[in-house]
């Protein structure tokens, strides 16, 4: 049996398609002369069903997520885990070297050395060991860095109001992404905690499995958390000089080092340049967190030791500078590498990267008199 046009597509529930095919079919089914034009009824039929259709989006049409919704701070969340926890647990086998030099200098005397040490004392596992805390661990704390870091930064934005806000735009970053690292990091002290452990103390547990129920029963629940307050010290002032200065040097590239505006910028550059950015912005926060990183690494694998201690038997000078270069190679690779992954993935979900010259503040306008 034949149908006509008209008779398969009542088959389709009319929600399906748009006003506009409807109008094109009716066109189609019965031409006008072009003489004649459509009646003012028939236009008011199709714009009715033009403003209460439900038209099925085209699967081709990109999703837009508008700025500062839950959406949006959904997305930064997922992209800071999915960028700081694959890449900390990337570089284990510097983090494993490191752990050891700062806790035991005389045995790790070197990068090298200290490579050769463990691959002769426990092969190329030991290279890797603690990378389960650490994936877990940096994940946990990426996720909640960047995704307060960006809502904080709009919330103390919105309190100081838009001139204020571009005029102390760097207060603004050191704000935010302090106060977001203080709740990254009661994420990150449990696994940090067994991660020390595991890479400094041979014997002591496999992994994260064994190794947290371990500390746990020996030194109840407050054990995770004894170094919480050096993982501050050490890890709100990195990150302040992480987002400050990455925002800062992203600024400064395009305004005085990059010919053309960023927003005519392809997306891969501006990735590149995100990179770039942060591996510089790295190289500070080394300098800068690096005292508290010694002490968090003391503190872990010493049972009872205090602050005190620390300084006693490493000194200031040893504070500030044991396992220094492997740190700065370790952490400007990571924060390179961590913010080209957070802006690729800002992108792919069509949000635009971070950094950039800011929007010019609202000109005021002259009172009357």
């Amino acid at each position: 049996m034949a149908f006509s046009v008209d008779s398969r597509r009542s088959l389709i529930p009319t929600f399906v398609y748009s006003s506009t095919s409807l109008s094109a079919s009716l066109v189609q089914s019965d031409p006008l002369p072009a003489s004649r034009s459509i009646s003012p009824p028939l236009l008011s039929l199709t714009e009715k069903k033009k403003n209460t259709s439900f038209v099925i989006p085209s699967p081709s049409e990109p999703s837009k997520i508008a700025m500062y919704s839950p959406a949006y701070y959904a997305t930064c969340t997922v992209g800071g885990m999915l960028a700081t926890g694959p890449t900390h647990m990337a570089v284990t086998p510097l983090d494993v070297v490191k752990c050891n030099m700062q806790i035991d200098p005389a045995k790790y005397k070197s990068i090298s050395s200290g490579f050769g040490v463990l691959l002769k004392e426990q092969g190329a596992k030991g290279l890797f060991k603690g990378w389960a805390p650490t994936l877990l661990g940096y994940s946990a704390q990426g996720a909640c860095k960047y995704g307060f870091y960006e809502f904080f930064k709009k919330y103390y934005s919105d309190i100081a109001g838009p001139e204020y806000a571009a005029k102390y735009k760097t207060l603004i970053y050191l704000a935010g992404s302090a106060s977001a690292e203080v709740i990254a990091d009661v994420a990150l002290c449990p696994f940090e905690a067994v991660k020390v452990r595991v890479q400094t103390q041979p014997g002591f547990a496999r992994g994260l499995s064994d190794g947290l129920p371990k500390i746990v029963k020996s030194e109840g629940a407050l054990g995770l958390y004894k170094g919480l307050v050096p993982l501050w010290g050490r890890q709100i002032p990195y990150t302040m000089m992480k987002f400050a200065s990455f925002e800062t040097i992203v600024e400064y590239l395009y305004k005085y080092a990059i010919p053309t505006p960023k927003d005519q910028c392809s997306m891969p550059f501006q990735i590149g340049v995100s990179f770039f950015g942060g591996y510089i912005a790295g190289i500070f926060c080394a300098g800068v967190s690096h005292p508290a990183d010694n002490l968090v690494s003391f503190l872990n694998n010493s049972r009872g030791a205090t602050v005190g201690d620390a300084v006693k038997k490493m000194g200031l000078w040893g504070l500030c500078t044991r396992g220094l270069p492997l740190r700065i190679v370790m952490v400007g690779s990571l924060t390179g590498a961590q913010w080209g992954l957070y802006d690729a993935i800002k992108v792919f979900a069509g949000l635009p990267t971070t950094g950039g010259a800011p929007p010019p503040p609202p000109a005021t306008v002259p009172a009357e008199m």
